[in-house]
């Protein structure tokens, strides 16, 4: 059975290089990737039968960053989220960015890009974990 995840980054070769390592990890990630995230919210929100596992989230993006994102995400009802678990992508350092994403709820890791394929292969065990 195949893990369906959301990628959202405003930046294309962030996309490209991030589906390419979930694509040669050995994970059957099915993957689709939007480069704004009042787009995911859009999708999400039409379609609560969305079967999104895992969403892959940069933070620093114009007009909504990850974080506005992650506070829209927790306010949809409970039949919009489903299941979806988050993972912050980013290529911040920073540790208050670090802080602020464990203070969601949603939010199951952060992991620095570029994604290498280790990382990429040991998501499916965030989507599973209790």
């Amino acid at each position: 059975m195949s893990c369906h995840v959301l990628m959202i980054d405003d930046n294309e070769n962030d996309l490209l290089f991030t589906r390419i390592a979930l694509q040669r990890c050995g994970v059957d990630y099915e993957v689709r990737g939007v480069e704004r995230a009042q787009e995911a919210l859009q999708m999400l929100t039409t379609d609560p039968a969305h079967g999104i596992d895992l969403i892959l989230l940069d933070i620093n993006m114009p007009v909504m960053d990850g974080f506005g994102f992650l506070r829209a995400f927790e306010a949809l009802p409970a039949e919009q989220r489903g299941h979806t678990v988050v993972v912050m992508l980013s290529s911040s350092s920073d540790p208050v960015d670090r802080a602020r994403a464990a203070g969601h709820a949603c939010v199951r890791g952060f992991l620095s890009k570029p994604l290498d394929k280790t990382a990429a292969a040991n998501l499916i065990h965030l989507v599973h974990a209790p």
